[in-house]
């Protein structure tokens, strides 16, 4: 299939219509505001349903209902509004409803700003909202690859009865690159026997029943050990990762989405000087992949890691709780939507060289 220049929000939004997505709801806020008016144009088309809510905690309630119901069902929106929909994420994770949330991050805290970010990754990996649960989180570092994730996020999701985060900074929503969609016009989605499609009495079909509220100690508590033992089965099955020129390196970085990218240049400027570096690039968040990170960076050859991100440092945490001491990890990133370049990522090696 040949490829189509695409901008990254509309790219998305079609992939998920590929894999199967038939409903949306959502509501406007920037940099994310291509997915839903695509959708608003294209799921019509198809058979499917748009519907601007009122406002975000209406749109993940929604997303509970068709979920609830069986539907492949997304939302999207940024930061602020993706902090509005917590509770109702946490509320499908609770009920085992299967749906896909895109947060195109912008900076904050607060209103913050519309450029690009990765302040969102706690809120993300860390649960967001409230109680014990988790997110599978895939971080896109292209736009190929955040369609190509679109149709695994529907698949894992309906797999493991959770919701799926694409957490993407905004430059990932707003760039174009050329990409190939690809199409499935014999998907076959799962039979979900556990959905609320309707109930007779007398009829094969047991009545269904899903449920956040659990007023029992008893019956929250085995809420949370099936929750729990499924998530252990998304740990070991569900960790994905890129190394690139890690083999012999002296330095790793670490970065995820578009900064990884940069990291690569500032490899091969690196490289042009006779310095060896690597990159260790986790694509899934949560779960994270935590040994591929130790095992990049814990190598013979390697003296220090650099972990960088847009952000005043949140992802450095959990590759330091993966290196556990063996090797140093510095970070290099700010606040809001500063993004490093590559010549400074290379100047802060030579530094870390320097002593």
């Amino acid at each position: 299939m040949a490829k189509k220049l695409m901008k990254g929000c509309e790219a998305i939004a079609e992939a998920a219509i590929q894999a199967g997505c038939r409903y949306f709801f959502g509501y406007p806020i920037t940099p994310q505001n291509d997915i839903p008016e695509y959708m608003s144009l294209r799921l019509p088309q198809v058979g499917g349903c748009f519907l601007q809510a009122e406002s975000e905690l209406a749109a993940i309630n929604m997303v509970y209902g068709a979920g609830g119901a069986g539907a492949r069902v997304m939302t999207s929106s940024s930061s602020p509004g993706i902090s509005l929909k917590q509770e109702g994420i946490s509320t499908c994770a609770a009920a085992e409803i299967p749906c896909v949330v895109v947060n195109m991050m912008r900076g904050g805290p607060g209103l913050g700003n519309i450029q690009a970010s990765q302040g969102d990754y706690f809120q993300a990996v860390k649960g967001g909202g409230h109680g014990d649960y988790h997110l599978i989180v895939y971080a896109p570092s292209s736009i190929q690859e955040a369609c190509d994730m679109m149709q695994k996020a529907f698949d894992v999701a309906d797999q493991y009865r959770t919701p799926v985060m694409i957490l993407a900074d905004g430059l990932i929503g707003q760039m174009m690159e050329p990409v190939e969609l690809k199409t499935n016009p014999d998907l076959v989605l799962p039979e979900k026997p556990w959905a609320a499609t309707g109930y007779t009495p007398g009829g094969k079909k047991p009545r269904s029943v899903l449920n956040s509220l659990y007023i029992e100690t008893e019956d929250l508590d085995q809420l949370l050990e099936r929750l729990f033992a499924r998530y252990a089965v998304i740990e070991a099955n569900e960790q994905m990762w890129e190394t690139y020129n890690t083999e012999g390196a002296e330095y790793i970085l670490c970065a995820y989405g578009t900064v990884a990218r940069v990291c690569k240049a500032a490899i091969r400027i690196l490289g042009e000087q006779g310095i060896k570096v690597g990159l260790v690039r986790p694509i899934s968040l949560w779960p994270f992949p935590s040994k591929a990170v130790h095992d990049a960076i814990v190598q013979d050859s390697v003296k220090e890691a650099l972990t960088v991100e847009v952000s005043s440092g949140q992802m450095v945490e959990d590759v330091r709780l993966a290196v556990n001491g063996e090797r140093p990890v510095q970070f290099m990133g700010k606040a809001g939507s500063y993004i490093p370049t590559a010549e400074e990522i290379a100047e802060r090696i030579l530094q870390m060289r320097r002593g």
